[in-house]
């Protein structure tokens, strides 16, 4: 999300630059990606790019100019606005991977510039906006119910789930497009805390849980990692201690760093286990479906059209 090795007050970033930047395609064609392919993963991954209209959605980052964000410090303010105003620590807490005096200084900056009510006002009008853009025709009813179900089911289980209980605590948009981004944006954020906690339970820092899942998906090293704002010596810090480890061994995950990232995987699943079952039968239409919209929403240019940028995380 941020250049590497970015910290503290930054310069400004416009959202024409971080399109340039995130949202042009690799250099290379990728190799597959060491991802599981598992019916919760599918799902996560369909959903991914109407959830992150919320980034990268024109009329919503002009929405959020308009109140006078720009790209970084609107990205951070909407997403954490719907836990309410927490301090700077929280959200650090609530983002885990990014560099917490990156995340510190654009939280600050953000919330003089803007207030929660107008942010989370833009954030929704915008990713509506955006999203009618390029699903002009699209009849969301079947699928949001069938997403509905299951955000249902995991606002049963708001332990430890900071910024999907900020989002069960928000009314649902009224427009059906709207409620469809809602959905998939909850189901993204409840995945993300729960695979949050479990990296901490493996005893990985912010840092490491990214270098892990760059070793896991097939990135090269650092080229994640770095775009959320860690430094080249925090990185090489970090990486020397999973080598210690033995989690990590000439620029792989060894035997025992597969099975620890394989775990963390695992164990993430198994969270949203309740989810895909409250969704049913129906979860590979509902799943087919979101990949139709998310291929139009890449080709509009409103998602990276990078596979790993889609799937890390």
């Amino acid at each position: 999300m941020v250049a590497p090795g970015s910290t503290g007050h930054h310069p400004g970033v416009d959202f024409a630059q971080a399109q340039q930047v995130f949202l042009a395609p690799p250099d290379a064609a990728r190799p597959a990606a060491g991802v599981p392919d598992t019916p919760a993963r599918r799902l996560r991954d369909a959903a991914e790019p109407i959830a992150t209209i919320s980034i990268w959605g024109r009329q919503l980052n002009e929405r959020l100019s308009a109140l006078g964000l720009d790209f970084l410090t609107g990205y951070v303010w909407a997403r954490a606005a719907p836990m309410g105003e927490p301090a700077a620590p929280v959200v650090v807490a609530a983002f885990g991977v990014f560099e917490p005096g990156l995340i510190t200084g654009l939280y600050e900056q953000a919330r003089s510039r803007a207030t929660r009510d107008d942010v989370l006002a833009a954030w929704e009008q915008g990713a509506v906006e955006s999203l009618r853009a390029l699903l002009p025709d699209a009849d969301v009813t079947d699928a949001v119910a069938a997403l509905r179900r299951g955000t249902d089911v995991a606002a049963q289980h708001l332990v430890g789930r900071p910024l999907f209980a900020g989002l069960v605590s928000l009314p649902w948009p009224a427009d059906p497009v709207g409620r469809l981004w809602h959905a998939a944006v909850m189901l993204r954020e409840y995945r993300g805390d729960v695979h949050l906690a479990a990296n901490v339970a493996a005893d990985l820092t912010g840092v490491q849980m990214n270098l892990m899942t760059e070793y896991w998906v097939g990135w090269a090293h650092t080229e994640y990692a770095g775009t959320r704002g860690w430094s080249a010596e925090a990185m090489a810090e970090a990486d020397a201690d999973l080598v210690r480890r033995g989690l990590v061994a000439d620029g792989a995950l060894t035997e025992r760093g597969r099975r620890l990232r394989d775990g963390i995987e695992q164990q993430t699943e198994a969270a949203l286990a309740p989810v895909v079952d409250a969704i049913g039968p129906e979860l590979p239409t509902l799943t087919r479906q979101l990949d139709e919209w998310s291929a139009a929403i890449i080709t509009g240019g409103a998602a990276p059209p990078d596979v790993y940028k889609r799937i890390s995380g």
